[in-house]
């Protein structure tokens, strides 16, 4: 059995209170599907690998595709996989800790995933969640009600975005640690305009390469 650290859980109008009052440039996607019409070149991090047997330090750098990013639990720090080693997941040793997002590669306007609840075996369960995302105009928060190993939300900027942060709702009686996996990183879709550029290029080429066959 995973043996997690165990604090007095945060109380909900302290998670609440962290949530910024700006609204941000930030457009909320509930399915993948739609998250993934609205970006480009999307790379997953399914946590292939990560420990279920053993605490991981905190922060550490993840890779999801060709982007990389930043994970960090807090206050209590380090992570503790759930699932099992075919199919891990990332976790947090301590049930009140958060997970905060950061560090994103150059052009990452995307961040999502599945994100939900487990318990002190780092087995699924059922729960809120409490994310939020940050970009250069503010926060958005959202709370996915009842969430489970599917439940995708996306969010994208139109500037980029700077971090995200994920939590669990404490339930009344016990624990629930927060939780991720198949986490997608993706880039803006090019304007119009650079479309054109690349079929403008890209004809140009056609022309040269038909006078060299000539």
């Amino acid at each position: 059995m995973i043996v997690k650290s165990m604090l007095k859980p945060l109380a909900l109008a302290a998670l609440l209170a962290t949530a910024g009052a700006a609204q941000a440039n930030i457009t909320v996607y509930t399915s993948l599907a739609a998250f993934n019409a609205a970006t480009v070149n999307p790379g997953t991090d399914t946590f292939a690998g990560f420990s279920i047997t053993g605490s991981t330090p905190s922060p550490t750098t993840r890779t999801a595709g060709s982007y990389t990013y930043t994970i960090d639990a807090g206050p209590a720090g380090s992570f503790f996989g759930g699932g099992s080693t075919a199919n891990p997941f990332l976790s947090t040793n301590t049930a009140t800790d958060t997970v905060s997002f950061s560090g994103f590669s150059a052009g990452v306007v995307g961040f999502g995933g599945n994100f939900f609840g487990s318990n002190i075996s780092g087995l699924f369960a059922a729960g809120d969640m409490l994310l939020t995302a940050t970009d250069s105009s503010g926060t958005v928060t959202q709370t996915i009600v009842s969430a489970t190993e599917s439940s995708f939300l996306g969010f994208v900027s139109d500037t980029g975005i700077i971090s995200a942060t994920l939590a669990s709702v404490q339930p009344t009686t016990g624990f629930l640690w927060p939780s991720a996996d198949n986490v997608v990183l993706a880039s803006a879709v090019p304007e119009p305009g650079t479309y054109a550029m690349m079929l403008a290029g890209i004809g140009v080429l056609g022309f040269m390469a038909r006078r060299r066959r000539g």
